[in-house]
């Protein structure tokens, strides 16, 4: 180790347990508004406190932690690892008001459940069967497609997630829920409905209606085409399934999709499924939290209710799931 080193590491060991949270929230404010001017207006102080705050949290770290540019004030790596904490500092602070909350007997506690928009077709029905359990439990859900929860992962706002996938970037704890089949359907009628034995080649020329990109069923769908290198003809992109059954429901195309999505609509028999070789594509459901969450009792309760009773609030699926 070089003697510049050893003088850093002895510094930050020495100093750095001195920082207060009003500097660390001046680092984090300045990170969410890229100035000085603005970070004061939100945290309520002036500009020369948050500047004293930031320099001197910037002189315990021994390492700089600003970077002025064209586009405002930007964190350099230290100042990315600092911001890091200071939002584990915040989930900590927040942890622990829930737990003297419970304690007091003020609350039963709050959950943050984060689920891909897929999953909204069964998670409700399992969040009303836990509530019924825990009367006192808050419930927050926040439903996007897989990329928005991915990077809700990243941070410490949601105590878990129910997604089809784990993020391969985020260290996690993983709970299976279910299957969750995919499959491709078509509206009642459709000219390929009594056909059987499909192949892909079959629906080259068919139009598909597709979610976003950055949405879990879409990479699977184009996925499953390279592995044949083949390339489907989307006709639109849509941001929500109900949109996109509706969509092939009116004769616009077809739909790769997760069979839960379409459960109902199946059974009323509004929507056909394609019989196509190597279909349905079966992935799993999982309920994750990242592994250095600390969850309170009311969502450690949640999480193991959604990892061993969950898959019971699945939609009940035609016998093509067995095929």
């Amino acid at each position: 180790m070089s003697a510049k080193e050893l003088s850093y590491n002895t510094h930050s060991a020495a100093q750095l347990r001195h920082l207060t949270i009003r500097q660390l929230r001046s680092l984090a404010a300045l990170a969410a508004k890229g100035s000085v001017t603005a970070a004061s207006t939100q945290l309520g102080l002036t500009q020369p406190a948050v500047t004293q705050q930031l320099r001197q949290l910037q002189d315990l770290a021994g390492l700089p932690l600003l970077q002025r540019t064209g586009d405002g004030m930007l964190l350099t790596e230290a100042g990315k690892e600092v911001l890091t904490l200071a939002e584990r500092v915040e989930a900590a602070i927040t942890d622990c008001q829930g737990a003297l909350d419970l304690l007091a007997g003020r609350t039963g506690g709050t959950v943050h459940l984060g689920a891909v928009s897929t999953a909204k077709y069964f998670v409700p029905h399992a969040i009303a069967a836990f509530s019924k359990r825990y009367p006192k439990i808050e419930l927050k859900l926040t439903v996007g497609n897989r990329e928005e929860i991915r990077e809700a992962m990243h941070g410490y706002d949601l105590d878990f997630a129910v997604m089809g996938r784990p993020p391969a970037d985020v260290s996690v704890d993983v709970r299976q829920l279910g299957r969750n089949p995919h499959i491709i359907v078509a509206r009642k009628g459709h000219w390929l409905e009594k056909d059987s034995g499909l192949n892909l080649t079959d629906l080259v020329h068919e139009t598909f209606l597709t979610r976003e990109p950055g949405s879990g069923t879409r990479t699977l769908m184009e996925g499953m085409f390279q592995r044949s290198d083949l390339e489907p003809i989307i006709g639109m992109e849509m941001s929500s399934n109900e949109t996109i059954k509706q969509a092939v429901i009116a004769g616009l195309g077809i739909a790769f999709i997760s069979a839960h999505t379409v459960a109902h609509e199946l059974t009323e028999g509004r929507l056909i499924v394609l019989d196509v070789a190597g279909l349905p594509i079966v992935r799993q459901w999982y309920v994750i939290r990242r592994s250095d969450k600390v969850l309170l009792p009311p969502a450690q309760a949640m999480f193991d209710f959604l990892g061993s009773e969950g898959a019971n609030y699945l939609p009940e699926l035609p016998e093509f799931g067995a095929r």
